[in-house]
């Protein structure tokens, strides 16, 4: 695992970075925090009038603050952090994943730009760059099977400027060759994002594989406990990372709270546990779902049957906590299903230590017409599973009881159609 080998730019491996970097105690003031404050601060106090200092000109690592829309200790900390796990140079630390991405992608385009992007995105996302950037902005957005690299290829023109790309996908786990991304785009001088959100920089540091940035949604794997809201944007790229900072704190002015950067510091702590054992319940949980009768299909890179599994092997170091499923059956049949589960919890979202369920179809990506979801693969009965932290046997009994529910509603409702054929049948002539 790379994770094994130190870092760029550090002697400290990753395990320890998430621990400490970032919040290091300063004793200078005689308290020595352990962990970072949360400073609630919106303002703070300066030492007088310097017409030669310009906003740009503050330096948060000197702890020089003026206003925390700006920079506020707390979040910079969390900055420093992710930066270093992802490899980056920069990090921007947002209100939500949402405003991160679409920050990113305005400081990457401009009207009458081109975008190329995987076809198979979260439903927010694809929503975002079609009525707002295609539709308000004048860009123009082209989707495509990201799988295949020569139809990247054959849809990238000399007027794209920017592939946007998440791998795995959400919520059909497909996954980009990432290198194969970044080839393409040098060719015509466009940047390369990529959403790392399903794997963290645990399992996958795209930058490493050729991105210009890379973008989470915080509120899952990084915070880790479904109760902070944030997104962060990492590249290493000087020119872009201002261009992503004037949005974050003056063109939007869209951060992350003190309060939520103190909940990410302390889910980062404990990252790289959560995600071996995010890793080794949802590959147990994949394979159960794989051998069972009820189900059509299983969605996760690890494995062996995964059409992609080859590539994830090669440009991961894991395959994360997240899967996706078809129930062979029928919307009734899900819907019993869900219903009858105790551990796994009907709701969005994912990446927190407790297992969740969702229905793709009604909930993450009802934005979508029902003909896109199809042309997708996006069916009323796919469920997509985040596998958290609970003891596996405990979550395979629960999926079981979620089965037996369903056959269990099969019977009654085949018994009550034959008892209301008999009840119409003619009386008989004997």
């Amino acid at each position: 695992m790379s994770s094994e080998k130190p870092t760029r730019d550090d002697d400290r491996r990753f395990e320890t970075l998430t621990v400490t970097h970032g919040e290091e105690p300063d004793l200078s003031t005689g308290m020595g925090d352990v962990t970072s404050p949360i400073h609630l601060a919106s303002t703070y106090a300066v030492d007088g009038i310097d017409m030669d200092v310009a906003l740009e000109d503050l330096d948060p690592d000197s702890d020089e603050f003026l206003y925390t829309r700006l920079s506020n200790p707390t979040r910079h900390a969390v900055e420093k952090r992710i930066a270093a796990l992802e490899g980056g140079d920069h990090a921007m630390a947002f209100a939500s994943g949402t405003s991160a991405i679409v920050s990113t992608v305005m400081a990457a385009v401009e009207p009458g730009d081109h975008v190329v992007a995987f076809e198979d995105l979260y439903g927010g996302t694809n929503t975002m760059l079609k009525e707002l950037f295609r539709d308000k902005l004048n860009v123009a957005v082209e989707f495509v099977d990201a799988t295949d690299p020569e139809a990247v290829r054959a849809a990238t023109t000399d007027e794209t400027a920017l592939l946007w790309m998440e791998t795995p996908t959400n919520p059909l786990l497909r996954l980009c060759d990432v290198e194969a991304m970044a080839a393409v785009a040098d060719d015509h001088d466009a940047l390369l994002g990529v959403d790392n959100t399903f794997l963290g920089p645990y399992f996958q540091r795209p930058l490493e594989l050729g991105a210009d940035v890379v973008v989470h949604s915080t509120t899952k794997y990084i915070n880790g406990h479904s109760d902070s809201l944030g997104g962060v944007a990492v590249t290493d790229d000087d020119e872009f990372a201002g261009e992503i900072g004037f949005l974050q704190q003056v063109g939007m002015g869209n951060v992350m709270a003190p309060f939520d950067a103190y909940m990410v510091l302390r889910g980062l702590k404990t990252l790289p546990l959560r995600m071996r054992q995010h890793e080794t319940n949802a590959a147990e949980v994949a394979t159960y779902l794989e051998s069972h009768d009820s189900v059509a299909s299983v969605h996760y890179p690890g494995l062996d049957s995964h059409p992609q599994h080859d590539l994830a092997v090669e440009q991961t170091d894991g395959h994360g906590g997240v899967l996706s499923f078809e129930i062979d059956g029928d919307l009734a049949d899900v819907e019993r299903f869900v219903a009858a589960l105790e551990e796994f919890t009907l709701a969005v979202s994912l990446g927190g230590v407790e297992s969740l369920i969702e229905h793709p179809a009604s909930m993450t990506h009802s934005p979508l017409p029902a003909e896109e979801r199809a042309e997708l693969g996006i069916t009323d009965t796919l469920l997509r599973a985040s596998v958290g932290v609970e003891h596996p046997k405990d979550l395979l009994a629960d999926l079981e009881r979620g089965f037996e529910a369903m056959d269990a509603g099969r019977t009654d409702a085949s018994d009550s159609s034959g008892a209301a054929d008999a009840s119409e049948a003619p009386a008989s002539t004997d």
